[in-house]
C-alpha cells in the first residue's frame, strides 16, 4: 500500500537530516586521515588581481612547521574564457553590479576553479583519489581592509570546487585572515619564512602580481621577526594601461617592449608618486579599490591630454610600480635590515623594463 505523501515526505526529512549530521563525522575523519600521512598530495588554485586565469599547482608535501618540505608536481595556469573574464572586471568596485550577478558568478568560477584542479591532476597522470586537499584561494572581487568593517570577499564556491573534485576544499583564507584582526593580505609569509628563510642572509621576497608585496625575512630570524605588505601596483596598472592604448588588442606589455620604447614623464610620475598609498606606514593591503580600472582611465586620458605619447604613458606607470616598490624599502625596510638579495616573483619578473630599472634601484643588491 502506498504510502500517504505527507508520511513520505517527514520520511524523506528524517532521512536527509540523518545523512547532513553524518557527513561532519565523514569529513572529520578523512582531515584526520589527512593529517596523520607523512606525506599529502594537494592542490592550490588561484586567480589573483590581473584576473588573468586560474593557477594550478599541485605539490606534494612533506611534514609540518619548521620542517615542512614541498615538491612540486605539475603547474599551470588555465586563462579564464574572455566572457567571463569581461563578468569578473564587470563586478570589480566601482561597479554597478546587481547581486544576482556576483552570485552566479560565484558558481561559474567555482565550476571553473574545479575543472582547473581535475586538469591538472590529469596532465600529472593522477587520479582524483590521489589528492588528499585543495586549497583555493577565489577571486577577489572586493577588498576593504580599512573600511568602518574591515571586509573582503572572494568568489569561486568551494562546495561547487569539493563537489566535482570529491576532494576537500578549503578557502576563504582572506575572510579568515580579516576575522582576526588581519588586513587579508598578503598571504604567503609563512610560506616564505619556512621555503626561504636563511641562517645568514636577510632575505626581501618581492612578489609583483596585479599588486606588489613584500616578505622580509631577517637572518636567522624567527617567525615574529618577519613583516610583510603591500607596496602598492604590481603589472595591474602596467595592464590597463596597454589595454586602453591598444583598443583591447592587447592585455599587457609583453616584456616591456613597449615601456622600452618609451621614457618616463617626469612630472606624471611624480603625480602618481604622490598617492598617499606609497607614504603609508606598514601594515598596509591595496587592490583595485585604489589601482583599478577607474583609476587607471583618468590617468591616461590626462597624460593624453597633456600631449605625452602612448609609450611614454606606459613607460611612466611601469617607472610607477618600481618606485613605489623602491620608496618603500627606502623608507620601511632597508634602514631597518640589511638586506642581501631580493627574490623577484609574479608575472612582473617576465617584465624586462622593471627588472632592469628595479636592479638598477636596488644596486649594490642583488636581485634575481
Amino acid at each position: 500500500m502506498r504510502k500517504p505523501i505527507q508520511e513520505h515526505n517527514k520520511t524523506s526529512d528524517f532521512m536527509h537530516q540523518m545523512k547532513n549530521i553524518r557527513y561532519p563525522i565523514i569529513l572529520l575523519e578523512k582531515i584526520k586521515q589527512i593529517i596523520d600521512k607523512d606525506r599529502r598530495k594537494v592542490i592550490g588554485l588561484m586567480s589573483g588581481t590581473s584576473a588573468d586565469g586560474v593557477d594550478s599547482a599541485l605539490v606534494e608535501i612533506e611534514g609540518y612547521g619548521l620542517e615542512t618540505k614541498i615538491r612540486l608536481i605539475k603547474f599551470n595556469t588555465y586563462p579564464f574564457p574572455d566572457d567571463v573574464r569581461d563578468r569578473i572586471f564587470r563586478v570589480f568596485p566601482p561597479s554597478k553590479c546587481t547581486v544576482e550577478d556576483i552570485c552566479e558568478l560565484n558558481f561559474i568560477l567555482g565550476d571553473i576553479f574545479a575543472d582547473s584542479a581535475l586538469r591538472i591532476i590529469k596532465e600529472a597522470g593522477l587520479k582524483p583519489s590521489d589528492v588528499d586537499l585543495i586549497g583555493s584561494h577565489g577571486q577577489t572581487v572586493c577588498h576593504l581592509p580599512k573600511s568602518n568593517t574591515p571586509s573582503t570577499l572572494q568568489i569561486g564556491e568551494p562546495a561547487v570546487i569539493s563537489n566535482k573534485t570529491g576532494i576537500v576544499t578549503i578557502a576563504d583564507f582572506r575572510v579568515a585572515d580579516i576575522a582576526v584582526g588581519g588586513q587579508g593580505a598578503p598571504l604567503v609569509p609563512y610560506v616564505d619564512f619556512l621555503l626561504l628563510r636563511d641562517k645568514y642572509k636577510s632575505r626581501a621576497i618581492q612578489n609583483i602580481g596585479g599588486i606588489s608585496n613584500v616578505t622580509v625575512l631577517p637572518a636567522n630570524g624567527k617567525l615574529d621577526d618577519v613583516i610583510a605588505f603591500d607596496t602598492g601596483p604590481g603589472n595591474m596598472v602596467i595592464d590597463e594601461t596597454v589595454r586602453i592604448i591598444t583598443q583591447g588588442q592587447m592585455r599587457y606589455d609583453l616584456n616591456g617592449k613597449i615601456a622600452s620604447n618609451g621614457s618616463p614623464n617626469k612630472d606624471l610620475l611624480e603625480k602618481l608618486l604622490s598617492h598617499p598609498f606609497i607614504k603609508q606606514t606598514p601594515p598596509k593591503t591595496t587592490g583595485r579599490e585604489e589601482f583599478g580600472t577607474y583609476w587607471t582611465q583618468e590617468i591616461v586620458q590626462k597624460a593624453r591630454l597633456s600631449g605625452i605619447i602612448d609609450a611614454d604613458i606606459v613607460a611612466t606607470v611601469t617607472e610607477f610600480t618600481v618606485k613605489s616598490i623602491y620608496e618603500n624599502y627606502e623608507r620601511f625596510i632597508l634602514p631597518k635590515y640589511d638586506i642581501s638579495e631580493v627574490l623577484v616573483c609574479g608575472g612582473g619578473v617576465h617584465n624586462q623594463a622593471i627588472m632592469r630599472s628595479l636592479k638598477e634601484m636596488l644596486n649594490p643588491i642583488d636581485v634575481g
